[in-house]
């Protein structure tokens, strides 16, 4: 199938499913209403509760989303064929991820900007809510140590990145300055710092940076130090001072960068360069586990992911003004991740074929480039070659436009890293709203502070980081688990919005309630399978992990199903007919 045919009718599927089904689901479904007042302005501190407009927070969500998963799960998944990754991603993206995000973003407004963990009490009990922390916390804690690791990898592969990647900073907080305490126009500003954030990428592409090894820590290790540091810092300043501006101008770049490879895409098929090299469909690669359940779980950004909800229900419910953004924010946002997911499957699946020199210096193009790559599992699960995978098939596609192949790479190469980046200090913001919460329940209110709250988040990310060494590659033997424990979550809050949904009454909860069981059969179902896997492995630590998963997922879901159809007095009022939900 034709390249370009594919990423076309995309795109007009997600304008169409957003405006269809999308607007059905916010506003006959969720029945969004403003007259709710949204928790950043009941609660408004100017700290974590900060009404904002909504291409602001939309900038925010998007890029603590999206991180890396949108590129690194469909660069694997594409070993099964880009017909199974590309149908999940969209059908994945509109029926399940964004109901998913939405869901959770509106109950997490409805319930004071609470996560998702937190208000799961109310939903099914209390038991659960517990259950609920443990999934979160091991989820969050796993990506706040390992994505100190990835952005030192990309680094080290791309190291004219390094530069841009921290000039950003600067320009951010020079940016929240002007328009929050300056009143700046909006607009104008906006353009200044993508500007100055572009012409860093011409600065970097001419000053690479590569850290050497310090006291015996190499560069991995001591770029996880800095990182961790740098979480911490970002993590307890006001939204406004960094998060928000560096979210925002980081959303410019994620539109730039779709924008030329958008028309990479245009440009490269007219020329007749670009090919689809990848099979279609490929039912037993090398070593691969089977396609059912693992597609579902190897691919989570651009298709359903959990982490989605905590962003939703951490940082972002704070943060809409009002009820009627949260349709763009949640919803929208999903399916422009299904769209980025989209393009990274055609630079892997037809972009790679334009040719890459290989690491033995092998030049190699067409179905022979893409072979190289995912001639086996091992070859294809590999983060960092994933990552190469796709900087190359877009740098080909975008230089068809006339850019230079070294300013192309390092665009790139940025791109993939500020993201990573902004994952990395939402997600330790929203560990230390969890820790705070669960930590306040047991009454040990000192956890309320939060820089003591934010410390023990990076300590104990740094402890896992550097279990294994001062490569700070701790984390990695936990990173198997990663995929089981995301979609776990995915399911789990899938299951709270269809409880959500059926105390609003009739038939609503159907929405939420077919991609709960899709989900949790699919992450039940890997996660045994996984168990399978590591007791011949002999793995005792990931045995051990993999089967609590199991035994939370299986309690909570009993427990949900238990709830559902336990009759119910006190039925809340649905937004748009009286009151908040």
């Amino acid at each position: 199938m034709n390249a370009l045919l594919i990423m076309l009718l995309s795109f007009a599927g997600y304008l169409l499913m957003y405006r269809l089904y999308g607007r059905f689901i916010g506003r006959r479904i969720f029945a969004i209403s403003d007259e709710n007042i949204a928790p950043s302005v009941e609660m408004e501190d100017g700290l974590d509760y900060v009404p904002t407009r909504k291409e602001i927070i939309f900038g925010h969500h998007f890029t603590s989303i999206a991180g890396t998963g949108p590129i690194v799960g469909p660069a694997i998944a594409i070993i099964w064929g880009w017909l199974p990754a590309l149908l999940w991603v969209f059908v994945g993206s509109i029926m399940m991820g964004a109901v998913h995000d939405l869901g959770s973003l509106i109950i997490s407004m409805r319930n004071k900007g609470k996560s998702i963990s937190d208000y799961t009490a109310k939903y099914i009990n209390s038991r659960s809510r517990l259950f609920f922390f443990v999934i979160v916390f091991l989820e969050l804690w796993i990506v706040i140590a390992i994505f100190g690791m990835v952005i030192a990898i990309i680094f080290s592969m791309f190291p004219t990145s390094v530069i841009p990647v921290w000039l950003q900073i600067p320009i951010a907080i020079t940016l929240g300055f002007i328009l929050y305490r300056r009143g700046g126009s909006f607009g104008l500003w906006s353009l200044i710092a993508v500007i100055l954030m572009y012409a860093t990428i011409i600065l970097g592409s001419f000053v690479p940076l590569e850290l050497p090894t310090v006291m015996g820590i190499p560069a991995t290790g001591v770029w996880t130090i800095i990182l961790l540091l740098y979480a911490f810092v970002a993590s307890v300043l006001p939204v406004t001072v960094l998060l928000q501006p560096r979210d925002f101008i980081n959303a410019y770049q994620l539109v730039i960068a779709m924008l030329l490879l958008t028309v990479g895409v245009i440009f490269a098929s007219f020329s007749g360069n670009l090919t689809i090299v990848a099979p279609a469909f490929q039912a037993s690669p090398a070593e691969a586990p089977p396609l059912w359940p693992f597609l579902f779980i190897t691919i989570a950004c651009g298709a359903i992911s959990g982490f989605h909800a905590l962003v939703s229900s951490g940082t972002s419910a704070k943060q809409v003004r009002r009820e009627s953004d949260a349709l763009f924010v949640g919803y929208g946002s999903m399916l422009v991740e299904g769209a980025l997911a989209t393009l990274v499957i055609i630079a892997v699946a037809a972009g790679i074929g334009m040719g890459y020199t290989s690491a033995n210096g092998e030049y190699l193009s067409g179905v022979a480039a893409w072979t190289q790559q995912y001639s086996s599992w091992a070859a294809a699960s590999g983060m960092g070659s994933k990552i190469t995978a796709f900087v190359d098939g877009a740098s080909n596609m975008i230089t068809t436009i006339g850019l230079p192949r070294e300013i192309a790479v390092v665009i790139m190469g940025v791109f993939v890293a500020s993201f990573a980046g902004t994952t990395l200090d939402t997600a330790t913001r929203i560990q230390r709203y969890v820790v705070t919460e669960l930590f306040t329940e047991l009454r040990l209110h000192a956890f309320q502070n939060r820089y003591i709250s934010t410390g023990f988040v990076v300590i104990t990310a740094a402890l896992l980081a550097f279990a294994s060494g001062a490569n700070g590659a701790g984390a990695l033997s936990l990173w198997p688990l990663f995929g089981a424990v995301n979609q776990t979550l995915a399911a789990l809050a899938l299951i709270i919005v269809t409880l959500y949904l059926k105390r609003a009454g009739g038939f609503k909860w159907i929405y939420a309630g077919i991609p709960a069981a899709f989900m949790s059969v699919m992450t039940i179902w890997a996660a045994i399978l996984n168990q399978v896997e590591y007791g011949s492995s002999h793995n005792l630590l990931l045995q051990i992990i993999n089967a609590a998963i199991i035994l939370i997922v299986l309690w909570v879901t009993v427990e949900g199903v238990l709830q559902f159809f336990r009759p119910t007095s006190d039925a809340p009022v649905v937004a748009g007919q009286g009151g908040k939900a």
